[in-house]
């Protein structure tokens, strides 16, 4: 793993430093780095059950969204350094603990630490499903070395305007790079599968976070959803934004939360374009 970090090209922005001596691009270094793991009740029904999703937080980012709501975490880089060993260890508190699943957010800059943590912990008893929660900026190449590892991908498609995810997310190419990554996902794991008790086991679920003025954008990004990828996918469309960090800058236009027409809106695509798996937020 260490030769891999040694010229880093596991997300799509290929920076190629050397994440044995200094932080990549994306602010991490060959160590993983995690902010806090904890149960979470509030993700989607199918997602957290009754029994909640054990996440587990990593620092930094690949991507640098105006408007994230964790960037502390994933901007400032809070968190502290752990060890392989440590991370399929909290794996299997997190399965003590009786969660439905173990949920990794933004995972991306320590893919090659998570497979070998995955090892580890399924030694140990590791059984409950793998969640990989990425905002869908993903290396193909690197998705690929998480097939058999990974049971359910939750991928965010944040943008279908290119020049939107620069400005916003630095995220350049974000469009033609997230939809790849997300029909390799689909290659590995397919469309839900849900038990009896209605938790996803395997599978696909889409985010997509509906921004003020950018209405144009959600529904460029819902027709790709309906057009290109089988209907039994789900997706799961947020209404749940609100300036914060540098999001309340005048200059990038997304500082207040969505109108009622904006969100009656998406709403009225939504069935347009008669995607019916998934949820849509209230």
């Amino acid at each position: 793993m260490n030769k891999e970090l040694e010229c880093c090209t596991i997300c799509p922005h290929n920076c190629k430093i050397n994440r044995t001596k200094n932080p990549g691009r994306c602010k991490s270094t060959d160590k993983i780095k995690i902010a806090l793991y904890s149960i979470h009740n509030f993700e989607e029904p199918c997602i957290s059950g009754e029994k909640g999703s054990g996440t587990i937080f990593f620092s930094n980012c690949n991507m640098n969204c105006v408007f994230c709501q964790n960037y502390e975490i994933s901007q400032l880089g809070r968190g502290k350094e752990i060890t392989i060993e440590e991370l399929a260890n909290v794996m299997i508190k997190q399965q003590e603990r009786n969660v439905q699943n173990i949920n990794l957010v933004t995972p991306t800059s320590y893919a090659l630490h998570i497979v070998e943590a995955i090892k580890i912990a399924r030694k140990k008893g590791l059984e409950i499903p793998i969640v990989y929660n990425t905002n869908g900026y993903e290396s193909v190449e690197t998705l690929k070395l998480l097939e058999g590892y990974v049971d359910i991908y939750l991928p965010d498609l944040k943008y279908a305007d290119n020049n939107l995810a620069k400005k916003l997310s630095n995220a350049p190419h974000y469009f033609e790079i997230a939809t790849q990554a997300i029909k390799e996902m689909y290659n590995q794991v397919g469309a839900p599968i849900l038990n009896k008790e209605g938790i996803m086991q395997k599978g696909v679920m889409i985010r997509h976070l509906v921004l003020p003025n950018n209405i144009e954008n959600s529904k460029k990004v819902l027709k790709w959803i309906s057009k290109e990828l089988p209907k039994e996918i789900y997706v799961s469309i947020m209404a749940q934004y609100f300036p914060t960090y540098k999001a309340k800058e005048e200059k990038y236009n997304i500082n207040r939360k969505l109108t009622e027409e904006e969100w009656d809106e998406i709403q009225n695509e939504v069935s347009n374009l008669g995607i019916e798996n998934g949820f849509i937020q209230e």
